[in-house]
């Protein structure tokens, strides 16, 4: 284990990156997918369970966290890794995507953002120091800016007001991180569906000589042909030694042609809000358990997975779990799709290895394409 954070590009095939980030916790994979774990859990999920998925790193949220137990209490308890028993890497998001989708419930200005918590209606006001400040009592090993995180469609005049306000801020919480040896703090590259907004976002974080950089603001609705044309315009304007971060995002077929342009860590609350719903992930396509067509089907969900709620589970028993609401279907399904996303990774980790991530890229495709009604 290194005692500094260092971020090693080893191999490129195409725009796909091969790397590997190094910090005191331990060794992050890139391409990563890092799970979900809002308020100090995973939902569904023993973190014991998420590490022998593949997972690398998980996310906190600084927002939900703040609220409950608290940033005081988290760390009156150890920090966050000892209390959830996690103690691999962590990164903790900003709260800015959350205090967005409060609307009303909240009032902006130059010195942050007062709100209204959805828990309980207490008042609360989160500056960009403050927010770095929570996430140092938190005790996570990557800190992201504060921004303001604009839902699309909107304005190109209220897109751009937030982009410049988040270049601010993030030079706030480049001040108030200060050097702490063997953590890294995140810019975000924010301007909407704009390009010369997001090119000039880009430009002004590069300069600023951050640890690492964030693609924010692309998971808030917009088609994923507008993502991908808003990465073609972001990705070559960031340092190509940094790190980059797609955050909220998203779908296996997302992380594919993210990663073919060249983004290194993802997040999203997709595999396991999906499997409390009933909705699989597999190597052939999107399975919904919910189907009739599964109600008598002995097949596992995929008997070729190293993990047993994919190979040792028959769709029978997990579509009879999920139509009478037990607990436990939510629970197979969640655990399956983190095992597959992590399967996916490690197998895009592989082919850039070997030079073959495009041919990986189509097969992968063609096996979605193809549908799971024949055996697999």
């Amino acid at each position: 284990m290194t005692e500094s954070f260092q971020f090693q590009l080893k191999k490129t095939d195409g725009g796909a990156r091969l790397g590997e980030v190094s910090m005191p916790r331990g060794a992050i994979r890139t391409p990563a997918f890092m799970p979900v774990g809002t308020v100090g859990t995973v939902k569904a999920m023993y973190l014991d369970q998420v590490r022998e998925t593949g997972a690398d790193i998980i996310l906190g949220n600084t927002y939900h966290l703040m609220l409950r137990p608290t940033a005081e209490r988290v760390a009156r308890l150890g920090g966050l890794h000892q209390l959830i028993r996690w103690p691999h890497p962590i990164l903790t998001d900003s709260g800015g995507f959350q205090v967005m989708s409060l609307s009303g419930l909240r009032k902006l200005d130059e010195q942050g953002v007062t709100f209204k918590s959805h828990v309980d209606g207490s008042l609360h006001h989160m500056s960009p120091e403050r927010s770095i400040e929570i996430q140092g009592l938190l005790g996570s090993d990557i800190q992201m800016q504060l921004d303001e995180c604009v839902a699309l469609p909107a304005t190109p005049k209220d897109i751009e007001r937030a982009m410049e306000m988040s270049l601010r801020w993030a030079e706030r919480c480049k001040v108030a991180f200060g050097n702490q040896p063997g953590k890294a703090m995140f810019g975000i590259v924010q301007g909407g569906d704009v390009p010369e907004l997001r090119v000039r976002s880009a430009q002004a974080l590069s300069g600023m000589d951050l640890k690492g950089y964030a693609v924010g603001g692309l998971a808030v609705g917009e088609p994923q042909e507008v993502m991908l044309r808003m990465l073609d315009i972001t990705l070559p304007e960031l340092p190509t030694e940094k790190p980059r971060y797609l955050m909220g995002v998203g779908t296996p077929d997302d992380i594919l042609k993210s990663v073919a342009r060249g983004v290194d860590m993802f997040d999203c609350v997709m595999p396991t809000r999906s499997g409390r719903h009933g909705l699989a992930f597999t190597r052939r396509g999107k399975v919904n358990i919910r189907n009739a067509r599964h109600a008598e089907d002995m097949r596992p969900l995929d008997d070729q997975s190293n993990c047993p709620a994919s190979r040792d589970y028959s769709r029978a028993y997990l579509h009879h779990l999920v139509r009478a609401n037990e607990a436990l279907g939510g629970m197979l399904l969640s655990w399956h799709n983190l095992a597959y996303y992590q399967e996916l990774m490690q197998g895009i980790r592989q082919s850039i290895a070997e030079g073959r991530f495009a041919d990986f890229m189509a097969e992968t495709q063609e096996n979605w394409a193809r549908g799971d009604l024949e055996p697999v």
